[in-house]
């Protein structure tokens, strides 16, 4: 993967199972795209289990008022497992970018219009000691390869998301994000 690509604009869809943190991931990007002054939408979908159900949201961010916060047509999908890349996949734009955690996804894309990052987010997550920042990873990597909220601004929402009793996870949070920006950015 070459270098940041900027965006101005983004809508996206984060889906995988039920306890991956999906939701957790569409808090941080909505809440950081507000720190940074940007309009944005946050729109939770979630089966009634509490874990290993699907879990999916989708989150816009623009410099412009947002319309809708439903995505049809997204700019890019983080797919933390492999259902959710066979879901939406198909749905994302010409030109969009792919994200998925290739320890759970088991076939590469099959488009050539598309930018693809495979990200082993489960594998590094275990590397860094537990496997519940693999979502962490994957936003990271979003944030290395478009650039569409800065680090700090998801680190501040960090200690807005996170009940204050998980504030002690913060540093591995920390650490999981800059791996993953690592990834996005080609470091």
């Amino acid at each position: 993967m070459s270098a940041t690509v900027k965006v101005a604009a983004a809508e996206l869809i984060i889906a995988g199972f039920g306890g991956q943190g999906v939701l957790l991931i569409g808090q941080l990007l909505a809440y950081a795209g507000m720190i940074e002054g940007k309009q944005v939408s946050w729109l939770p979908s979630y089966g009634p289990e509490m874990r290993g159900g699907t879990a999916n949201c989708t989150v816009v961010i623009s410099a412009e008022p947002v319309a809708s916060p439903v995505v049809s047509r997204p700019t890019a999908v983080l797919a933390l497992n492999q259902p959710s890349m066979d879901k939406f996949e198909p749905n994302l734009q010409p030109g969009g970018l792919l994200i998925n955690n290739s320890s759970l996804v088991d076939r590469e894309s099959e488009r050539t219009d598309i930018r693809v990052l495979a990200v082993p987010a489960t594998e590094l997550a275990h590397e860094i000691g537990d496997v519940r920042v693999a979502n962490v990873i994957m936003l990271g990597a979003l944030l290395g390869s478009t650039g569409i909220v800065e680090e700090g601004s998801i680190l501040k929402a960090l200690r807005k998301v996170l009940p204050e009793r998980r504030h002690n996870l913060i540093p591995l949070n920390e650490q999981a994000l800059r791996r993953g920006m690592e990834l996005g950015s080609g470091s």
